[in-house]
């Protein structure tokens, strides 16, 4: 029974990554990309890790595969947020069918930082309209 569990963890954790590298492929923007590929790929790794564990039962190597689960659940989500964010304070084009952006009434692209409240405000009123640029 053990080993129908190994293997299904193995096969899933497979799957998830190549989801993700398919993810990667096909989705249209940067900022989708980096839902597809953080999700699939983080809980892929998750899976294999808790095979490996299973599969071996030391306790060094199970220390070794709780200790790298870990590590990814805490860096992978911050990581693709921060490439996600500088994507987008470059410049990134959003995907066309993207209903809203609920970052440009915050984001000053002047002093690249971003604002809440009436500081937001202030920036829409200083931005330069489409047809002042025109």
């Amino acid at each position: 029974m053990i080993e129908f569990v190994k293997g299904a963890f193995m096969l899933t954790g497979a799957s998830l990554m190549l989801l993700a590298s398919l993810g990667l492929l096909r989705m249209p923007d940067l900022l989708t990309r980096m839902h597809a590929t953080t999700k699939a790929s983080a809980l892929g790794v998750i899976l294999i890790m808790l095979a490996v564990a299973l599969h071996f039962g030391e306790v060094a190597v199970v220390a070794r595969a709780v200790a790298i689960i870990i590590f990814v659940v805490m860096t992978a989500p911050i990581a693709a947020h921060v490439i996600g964010r500088a994507g987008y304070f470059v410049g990134s084009k959003l995907w066309s069918g993207t209903v809203k952006d609920e970052l440009k009434p915050n984001y000053d692209p002047f002093t690249h930082e971003l604002k809440s409240g009436m500081e937001a405000q202030a920036n829409v009123e200083r931005r330069p309209q489409q047809h002042d640029l025109d």
